[in-house]
């Protein structure tokens, strides 16, 4: 490894309500981490409080999070489903594997370690619409899922007796290009039903449909379209019957979280689509963004709309009548933006008395709430768990599967149990979590205060997760302020969450303050909330970035004169922007980020291609906000990191402002990452990328030495 200017590197929250009938256990914490992550986080010994804490400067202190410990406990899930035993499985990726995502399943003992389903030479993952999800599906004693390395879709037998070699379904296309996700089984055909997107001819205009992929003998065979002529589906769902499909679809130049539509497709004895029906969305008089449907076992189709009150709700379709009616009205979001293929924000619960209940989660005023609505009552009644942030559900036997998390829990699958009425949680164990946080370590952990400040325009606020420098050894120095540390999320459609985030604790443990900003045009808050970015890209999220800072330097919380800034993707241009058009921060980290809006749009994937329109606005809107083209307004000291195999936001735009910004003398770096692509997977990438933004603000705006032992890069018009 070189160090030099460019690198290329080749390898206030809701507290949890624990209430005293609900028992928690942990059944298994964590992946294995690599040996030194376990054994530095072992060896920490803590100060009682008789102790005198060291005095120290901000951002100097030491830590047991090491960059170590977050890169080797940054992996994610990409869904969980059971099979006929009601065994758990789930889909982890694995830093410490280059990123490799791999199917577990959950032993037969709760107490052992879980079983690897996925062989070494194959990883799960799909990469349709770039951001892929959905990549497998489980069946009986079979999963059906897509190979990354060839895309292709294979069949493993997963039955106790002995498990098989995974064997291709679909042709081989020379290379990974036709993509599958989001499938189903449909017993009534015996085949797979998937969404297919085909980019033999271009890369950057595929097309996508929904197909069919035939299970029955050895024979691999072309998929059969069923569905085609739109620019996007999502959502395959066949009823239990295996007479009606249901499916999401959308075109240009809506994004499915602006207009979609719910169509229902009646299945031939052939297999094919005889007719079709717009259920929802086809109103012109009716904005709504639909998602998710589901058929109940009484065959029955729910989905989430956000029609009328602009919030994501739980609606269902009368067939007889052709209607859509409410299933429960809250001012709460049930789903989340379809960014990913695959999400379960519900399920439908199976209870002695035949009631109609369905298992959901739901979003409101920065907490998440598991809950159980009485379809026949309309009522909700939250169960009490300590997670205020759910993703994914499922209904287990007996129980519901919950992917979350909270400030001092890990993103985690825990198994709820119910009592028999489905009425309360009365047992909780964690199954899976991303990281096993050691008792030394925990009081390191900084508690995230969720705050709502004022923005530029009359009235009107936003919200951010607040961290304070936490660690139980050290303390600043007498009326010091520490520096702080701004992030603003991706997306731009998406939120951040406050939950217990290694890498944001790496910075806070250190004696930095961070804050995550959920801007206007974030999910969480409905549909107007989210709203407030169109058109206005680069001013609204800039403009609330700037105001979050200002709020927390006005309440005496950190050092106004030590204000960074850092995001990735779209977080990455609302950083690059901030820097160019405002003067809040001394230095900003732009990870994969955006510098010009004109080449965003035309060099992006299909799903994003018309996205930057809405935002932006005219010609003139994609020049003005472009950071690239107002590079004498930098003069804050910026470092980049860019993957070189991103599809998103190709390494060109990180090239063009880091020469841009060199030749024109403002201090610069450049990390570029071979085998990376939108978001570092890789371990050793992760660790170097959050080690060098820690030594670059403190080199350029801390005031203070680090104490890890890091190597430096060189910086541009510094070194």
């Amino acid at each position: 490894m070189a160090f030099c200017a460019v690198i290329t590197l080749s390898r206030h929250c809701r507290p949890p309500l624990l209430l005293p009938h609900l028992h928690i256990s942990r059944v298994h914490h964590a992946p294995k981490l690599p040996f030194y992550c376990r054994r530095r986080a072992s060896t920490i010994t803590m100060s009682s409080a008789s102790e005198t804490k060291l005095t120290a400067p901000y951002g100097s202190w030491t830590s047991p999070i090491t960059a170590d410990v977050v890169s080797g406990s940054a992996g994610g899930l990409g869904g969980f489903a059971t099979d006929s035993l009601g065994r758990l499985y789930w889909l982890e990726s694995r830093p410490t594997e280059s990123g490799r995502n791999v199917l577990v399943r959950q032993a037969d003992n709760e107490n052992d370690e879980p079983i690897d389903i996925t062989p070494k030479d194959f990883a799960v993952r799909t990469v349709a619409q770039e951001y892929g999800g959905g990549a497998f599906s489980i069946s009986g004693d079979s999963i059906i899922f897509s190979n990354y390395r060839d895309q292709r879709l294979y069949k493993q037998s997963i039955s106790s007796k002995a498990d098989s070699a995974p064997v291709p379904l679909t042709p081989d296309y020379n290379g990974p290009h036709v993509c599958y996700a989001d499938g189903v089984f449909d017993f009534r055909l015996n085949c797979y039903v998937t969404v297919m997107e085909d980019r033999r001819e271009s890369s950057t205009c595929s097309i996508t449909t929904i197909v069919s992929v035939d299970l029955r003998g050895n024979d691999i065979k072309e998929p059969k379209i069923l569905v085609e002529g739109n620019d996007f589906y999502a959502f395959p769902r066949i009823d239990h019957k295996g007479e009606r499909m249901a499916w999401i679809e959308w075109s240009h130049p809506n994004m499915p979280w602006d207009k979609s539509e719910l169509w229902v497709g009646y299945i031939s004895e052939n297999g094919d689509i005889k007719k079709k029906i717009c259920v929802a969305g086809g109103n012109p008089s009716i904005l709504e963004s639909l998602t998710e449907p589901k058929w109940s076992p009484e065959g029955e189709l729910f989905f989430i709309s956000d029609r009328k009150s602009g919030f994501w709700n739980i609606y269902k379709w009368v067939e007889s009548t052709n209607e859509v009616l409410p299933v429960y009205t809250l001012n709460a979001e049930f789903t989340k933006p379809l960014w990913v293929f695959g999400s379960n924000s519900y399920d439908f619960l199976q209870t002695p008395d035949q009631k109609n209940l369905i298992s959901c989660s739901y979003r409101m005023n920065g907490s998440s709430y598991l809950a159980i609505v009485d379809v026949m009552q309309s009522k909700i009644l939250p169960l009490d768990i300590p997670f205020t942030d759910i993703n994914n559900i499922q209904s287990g036997l007996d129980c519901l599967y919950v992917e979350g998390a909270s400030a001092s829990h890990p993103l985690s699958i825990a198994k709820v149990i119910l009592d028999d009425q489905k009425s309360k949680a009365v047992d909780l164990k964690i199954i899976w979590s991303s990281s096993y946080i050691s008792p030394p370590i925990r009081s390191y952990i900084s508690t995230p205060e969720l705050i709502e400040f004022p923005t530029e325009v009359p009235g009107q606020s936003a919200y951010a997760y607040f961290y304070p420098p936490t660690n139980p050894l050290f303390q600043a120095t007498q009326g010091e302020r520490p520096p702080l540390l701004l992030k603003s999320h991706g997306g731009p459609t998406a939120e951040a969450r406050g939950i217990l985030n290694l890498s944001i604790q790496y910075w806070t443990s250190r004696g930095w303050a961070f804050v995550d900003v959920n801007y206007g045009g974030s999910t969480g808050y409905g549909r107007e909330y989210r709203d407030r970015l169109l058109g206005r890209w680069g001013i609204t999220d800039v403009n609330d970035c700037c105001s979050c800072a200002k709020f927390l330097v006005d309440s005496g919380k950190v050092d106004g004169e030590r204000l960074c800034i850092t995001g990735g993707s779209a977080g990455g241009y609302t950083t690059l922007a901030a820097l160019a058009f405002r003067d809040t921060f001394r230095a900003g980290a732009s990870l994969y980020g955006v510098a010009d809006l004109k080449s965003l749009r035309s060099d992006t994937h299909k799903f994003e291609s018309h996205y930057i329109d809405k935002l932006v606005g005219d010609e003139n809107a994609y020049f003005e906000r472009s950071p690239i083209n107002f590079v004498d307004k930098f003069s804050c000291p910026m470092i980049l990191f860019q993957g070189l195999e991103d599809k998103v936001v190709l390494p060109n735009q990180a090239r063009k402002i880091y020469h841009a910004l060199k030749d024109k003398g403002v201090p610069v770096a450049l990390v570029e990452y071979e085998g990376e692509q939108h978001g570092f997977r890789k371990a050793e990438n992760i660790k170097f990328t959050l080690e060098q933004q820690m030594l670059f603000f403190a080199r350029l705006v801390g005031k203070f030495t680090v104490a890890d032992d890091i190597t430096p890069i060189k910086v541009d018009n510094l070194d």
